[in-house]
């Protein structure tokens, strides 16, 4: 099946099964790393794109229901994105295998307005694993992004 996605503000075609999952697509096809296979079931966050700006689990989403929509990965923020600043300022990452999900997650919590406390916060980051344990840092980014 041949496909035409709109990722990151370009135009891609790409030619894949029906049934391939998004995030294969945009890894395999597309060549990007940002979003990741973890668990496959949707639960952990490390998949996770903007999809016309709002955040999606990539690994159960199939490519062909993208068709039409902007699919936005943690590659294309722009450099000085203050989500992306807050971040690195705080130190928000160890391993760094979930920033990603939780990037895009947080641009998405900031945009809409749902950053307004850490309560909020941390249930707006119930679908994002962090391994490494870093939520404090990972709050305290997006706290400062959201101000």
């Amino acid at each position: 099946m041949n496909l035409n996605l709109r990722v990151n503000g370009r135009l891609v075609d790409v030619d894949v099964e029906p049934d391939t999952m998004l995030v294969d697509v945009l890894r395999d096809e597309v060549g990007l790393t940002g979003p990741r296979t973890t668990c496959g079931v949707g639960l952990c966050g490390t998949c996770t794109v903007l999809l016309d700006g709002e955040p999606v689990s990539s690994c159960i989403l199939m490519a062909p229901l993208a068709l039409g929509r902007e699919i936005t990965t943690v590659e294309g923020l722009p450099e000085d994105d203050p989500v992306v600043a807050c971040f690195d300022k705080h130190h928000a990452f160890q391993c760094g295998f979930c920033i990603p999900g939780m990037v895009l997650t947080a641009r998405d919590m900031v945009d809409q307005g749902r950053a307004t406390s850490r309560e909020e916060i941390r249930e707006g980051l119930g679908g994002n694993l962090c391994r490494c344990g870093c939520y404090v840092k990972i709050i305290e980014a997006i706290e400062e992004a959201a101000t």
